[in-house]
């Protein structure tokens, strides 16, 4: 634990130093960005009238916050960007085991195997590419394609970020770590454009700056409807890599419960909430992401998630955080 909190940048200390949030009120660690989820806390205080206390901070942040601090944690709940996350706090016995009801909500691929944690959405790891630069004739058939010289300083890359770091994760469960630092090291010396978001990748490639790069898929859909405009509108196309190419890694945001709440209603509530019909909607609708609970409608102008060729890894083998990260600053992707 003490390496991870190394390794990782963790987040000033915040608020006391524990103790559970105060009835008819939550405190939520969220790895997710403010601006997707305070809109849906409105909503969820306004249905339940439980007040959220959310701290906001990248997941890996949030993640190592939470194994800095143990149980004296003030956080009831963590919503994470990525299963990884998950499953390195559940490791180390920081969530307690959900309701058989919440697990049960959705396919048995989404969620943790011992019961800690619950995929709410899920989204796959795609390649941004601009229209105009990249015919569809030429894109890679694989992720490893981009180590080649015609890709070449034309890949933008976000290391930093949690969807990132999973994916390398689950490239050592299925291609072992050996293949992985090969990957890493030709993509480094690949002269790759490190940024620090996926949204900036996006709007790059969008604005003809960048040929391609590696996102998750609901970023087109955020950007067009920030713009106002349909995705198809967009300049910036999506890339499903083919044939269940680890490239193609469909991860959740997913959601645990600590263990200091293991027996708070609110906690329980939120996360019933998430699993409901309006906040699943609220993320195809909103965030662009793939429900995961039965019955409600995937976002539009996407194949279904069902139609994805993915990979075959299990979510619950990608709590290697701590490797993966010293795997990627090997490769001189970051400092």
């Amino acid at each position: 634990m003490a390496a991870l909190v190394t390794a990782l940048t963790v987040l000033t200390a915040c608020g006391d130093d524990g103790g559970s949030a105060a009835e008819g009120s939550l405190t939520l660690y969220s790895g997710r960005n403010e601006d997707l989820i305070a809109p849906l806390l409105e909503r969820f205080t306004a249905d339940t009238g439980i007040d959220v206390e959310a701290r906001y901070g990248n997941t890996a942040q949030m993640a190592a916050q939470l194994l800095e601090e143990g149980d004296r944690s003030p956080a009831d709940v963590f919503l994470a960007q990525d299963a990884g996350a998950l499953g390195a706090v559940a490791k180390e016995g920081l969530f307690t085991r959900l309701p058989a009801a919440s697990l049960d909500a959705v396919p048995a691929g989404f969620r943790s195997a011992g019961g800690e944690w619950v995929g709410v959405t899920a989204r796959s790891r795609v390649l941004v590419y601009n229209a105009d630069a990249v015919a569809e004739t030429d894109l890679p058939a694989s992720v490893f394609e981009l180590t080649e010289p015609r890709w070449s300083g034309r890949v933008g890359v976000v290391p930093t970020n949690a969807s990132f770091q999973a994916f390398v994760t689950a490239m050592t469960v299925v291609d072992g770590e050996e293949r992985t630092r090969e990957f890493l090291a030709g993509l480094a010396d690949n002269e790759p454009q490190i940024r620090d978001s996926n949204l900036a990748v996006l709007e790059e490639v969008d604005a003809g700056t960048l040929d391609v790069g590696l996102i998750n898929h609901y970023y087109v859909g955020e950007l067009a409807a920030e713009r106002g405009v349909a995705p198809d509108r967009l300049d910036a196309r999506l890339h499903f890599f083919p044939g269940g190419d680890i490239g193609a890694l469909v991860n959740v945001a997913g959601v645990g419960v600590l263990t200091t709440a293991a027996d708070d209603p609110e906690a329980q509530a939120f996360v019933d909430y998430l699993l409901g019909p309006d906040a699943q909607t609220y993320f195809a609708e909103q965030t662009f992401e793939y429900p995961v609970v039965d019955g409600v409608a995937g976002p539009s102008g996407l194949p279904a998630l069902a139609e994805l060729t993915t990979p075959d890894v299990d979510l619950n083998d990608l709590d290697g955080l701590e490797g993966t990260i010293a795997l990627i600053q090997a490769s001189g992707l970051t400092p």
